[in-house]
């Protein structure tokens, strides 16, 4: 039978609102994981002390269990619904959360955003829909867990408040009603999640499954140059070395050679392989690992990009972007160097010129040459990258050209990149 068509879907939300959780009971759900599994965990969470864990382990365990066999889709984790088959990116549970959400967001086609109806918006549910919203994911829903734990429990009336300060949020940066769907569950009890819940029987719309049934697949840039960034390299005896990471745009074959910038190494595709099984082609979305004749494991690390041979990513020398500014603790003048973090790159850049103030909403320049960049301006800077940086304009391809500005362990802006001054490599 032919393959199902396929998604990825990352799962944000500020800390404890219960990602994990429903990563967990949708993997349980969808029967990508044994009950007996959850089962184990569960006796193992209560005897830690940890009782209501066993759901939210299920990701970690997975990841420590295959860290230790060190398969190629670590991070990644399949389930199948009706209609589609999905890819959990990038499991919870990281230290530095954020980085891996912007790389997890940046590869996304859907958004699953994780709200606790006890405690409502919180900072960094604000950060993730941002982040969601200029990395270019135009499709989420948004689940309003702990419905459980609510005064009383399974409040309607709790409900409408956190959907009416989403519905607000949502509107500021930008999302318009068809791009997100809001709806009430509880992950830890499954309320709501395959089944409507007789303890919500006041919800009459979709549960969690069905709304990601709703979800589209995007078109494919298919006939646009391959590019694949590398999100990890590793070893494997027998194989080589094995580049991970999600094609971007193009199509990537067995035989094909493909060039690696800003390493600048050329070698040729042996094999392509995804969920353990060979592939005979890649496509816009596919996250893949595969085996390369000619390159070394040092030769490329993450943040590198793949293309064709004739046709390679491009290294600014600088570029141009428009940005604006979320949150800064001062204000952004010439010279300030935060971290770019753009698809699987992340790269110090200093702002060597601010060009213009813009309108945030209307795109209208209000002022050229501006001494600084504050909170919610709107700008045309240009950037020169520390060390080599493969950035594309991103109105060529717009995976390669959306990226966060990072500075003291927050996102202090995010933007485009508008035009590239390439590097003679």
């Amino acid at each position: 039978m032919a393959e199902k068509p396929h998604l990825n879907i990352v799962f944000i939300g500020h800390v404890d609102h219960g990602k994990s959780t429903l990563v967990g009971r949708t993997l349980f759900e969808t029967k990508a994981i044994d009950a007996h599994k959850i089962d184990e965990y569960r006796k193992k969470a209560e005897e830690m002390g940890k009782g209501t864990f066993e759901f939210a382990w299920v990701m970690d365990k997975l990841k420590e269990e295959r860290e230790r066999g060190i398969t190629i889709d670590v991070m990644h984790q399949r389930f199948d619904t009706d209609k589609y088959y999905f890819t959990i990116i990038d499991a919870p549970g990281h230290r530095d959360f954020v980085k891996n959400m912007i790389t997890g967001t940046s590869q996304a086609d859907a958004a699953v955003m994780v709200v606790s109806a006890p405690e409502g918006i919180m900072a960094q549910t604000r950060e993730h829909a941002f982040l969601a919203r200029t990395l270019g994911v135009t499709q989420l829903i948004v689940a309003v867990n702990k419905m459980d734990a609510t005064q009383p429990a399974y409040s309607e009336e709790r409900f409408n408040q956190v959907k009416e300060n989403v519905n607000k949020l949502f509107k500021q940066i930008g999302y318009r009603d068809e791009q997100f769907e809001i709806l009430p569950i509880s992950a830890l009890q499954g309320d709501n999640v395959v089944e409507n819940s007789d303890n919500m029987s006041w919800w009459k719309g979709l549960t969690f499954l069905k709304a990601i049934d709703k979800l589209d697949v995007p078109e494919k840039p298919l006939n646009k140059p391959l590019r694949l960034p590398v999100q990890d390299v590793y070893t494997i005896t027998g194989i080589g070395t094995v580049p991970v990471g999600r094609v971007e745009t193009g199509i990537m074959r067995p035989g094909d050679k493909v060039h690696f910038m800003p390493a600048n190494v050329t070698g040729e595709i042996k094999s392509i392989e995804q969920h353990h099984e060979q592939l005979p082609k890649a496509e816009p979305g596919d996250n893949v690992g595969f085996n390369v004749r000619g390159v070394g494991k040092n030769d490329i690390r993450r943040g590198d990009v793949a293309g064709p041979v004739d046709d390679p990513p491009t290294v600014a020398e600088t570029f141009d972007a428009r940005i604006i500014v979320l949150d800064h603790p001062s204000v952004v003048t010439k010279g300030y160097t935060p971290v770019f973090h753009t698809h699987t790159a992340q790269v110090a850049c200093t702002f060597i010129e601010l060009k213009q103030k813009l309108n945030p909403r209307t795109g209208e320049v209000l002022e050229e040459n501006p001494d600084y960049l504050k909170n919610g301006d709107a700008a045309v800077v240009t950037v020169k990258p520390t060390r080599n940086l493969v950035i594309e304009k991103a109105q060529d391809f717009p995976e390669l050209g959306r990226f966060a500005i990072r500075d003291m362990g927050q996102t202090v802006a995010a933007g485009q990149c508008i035009d590239v001054k390439p590097k003679k490599m």
